[in-house]
């Protein structure tokens, strides 16, 4: 009898894979962070604190960037950093105002490629329409580090009766992701390791300010959940999702947006597209009745010209993500368990 081993979930030290945003990410989360800082504002598991400062509801989020390698088609470490914060905002339905930004840098970095990085990130705040206020920068020493890493923390504003959680979620909502998936992660996989494919895969960091703004000033009272799929991809935050509302998810494997690119890497590296890193797309769950309208407002921008209805919500408390095949099969999507690709933002 062949035994296929279960991956192991408890070491002593800290793994590539605790930063994978996969299983042991939420473990870390769960049985160290959360018994220490435990509030009412962390148990919101949202990508943005919600918090009411003098009557104003604000959102408040933080992010810390270690991509290797820091430049890459598409952008590089700078754009990565303010575009990741400033969707985090998004994805909790505030607008995005004020960033602070702190630098980790290697001795001997190189001052031009600083300036190239600050340079970036600057047009990518002006894009986003958002003011970089306050900052820091350390300096370590030599070989302690890799170059540089970036960390960004934000706030916005969110509207009185703006309601955005993955609470909300209801069964017969509808699934639709924004764009192409896996853009990003199999962007930074072949720079890293220098693959060259027949056409240039090139990440798709943006911020998604109109995509949001539309949804939520069109259908104010439609949009269940906004989320990012970073880390750990389409896998593990569908799976987040489905833990935190107490429902099933069901995703339709035909209807997922894939460039020939991407997928052609995916299948020569053996990886699934479900659990690679996307940097300028959001999973948007919409009540049935308007995905059709929500479709069109996405499609309406340019970043959301991709943007397919990919699955919709069951009513199961079993919390558990399943793909339906091209041939009708059906398989469950879990949370990526390792850490497939190591510091992708």
């Amino acid at each position: 009898m062949i035994e296929c081993s279960i991956p192991n979930t408890t070491f002593d030290t800290i793994q590539l894979a605790h930063g994978g945003g996969g299983k042991l990410t939420q473990k870390l989360i769960s049985s160290l962070f959360y018994p220490y800082f435990r509030n009412e504002y962390l148990e919101q598991e949202h990508d943005s604190a919600q918090i009411l400062l003098e009557g104003n509801r604000i959102a408040f989020t933080t992010d810390s960037f270690v991509v290797d390698p820091i430049f890459f088609p598409g952008g590089n470490i700078g754009d990565l950093a303010i575009n990741g914060t400033v969707n985090d905002l998004l994805c909790s339905g505030a607008t995005p105002r004020y960033l602070s930004v702190g630098f980790i840098i290697e001795e001997g970095f190189p001052i031009k490629d600083l300036e190239r990085i600050v340079k970036t990130m600057a047009e990518a705040a002006q894009q986003a329409g958002v003011f970089i206020v306050t900052g820091d920068t350390k300096v370590i020493e030599k070989s302690k580090g890799n170059q540089i890493y970036i960390n960004t923390s934000g706030i916005g504003v969110i509207g009185n009766k703006t309601a955005i959680s993955p609470n909300n979620v209801r069964p017969g909502d509808v699934v639709i992701v924004t764009g192409k998936i896996g853009e990003h992660g199999m962007c930074i996989l072949s720079t890293r390791n220098s693959l060259e494919f027949e056409s240039e895969i090139v990440s798709d960091t943006a911020s998604l300010n109109d995509i949001v703004n539309n949804l939520l000033t069109q259908l104010p009272n439609s949009i269940r959940v906004l989320r990012d799929p970073t880390r750990g991809g389409l896998s593990s935050t569908l799976n987040e999702i489905a833990q935190s509302a107490n429902v099933s998810i069901e995703i339709d494997e035909a209807s997922l947006p894939i460039s020939d690119g991407v997928n052609a890497a995916c299948e020569l590296l053996g990886l699934d597209p479900m659990y690679v890193a996307n940097e300028g797309i959001m999973l948007v769950f919409v009540k049935q009745d308007d995905a059709a309208k929500a479709l069109e407002i996405i499609r309406n921008s340019e970043r959301g010209e991709q943007a397919q209805i990919i699955g919709k919500v069951i009513d199961s408390d079993k919390n558990i993500v399943y793909q339906k095949g091209v041939f009708g099969n059906r398989r469950i999507i879990e949370m990526i368990s390792g850490e497939q690709l190591p510091r992708i933002c």
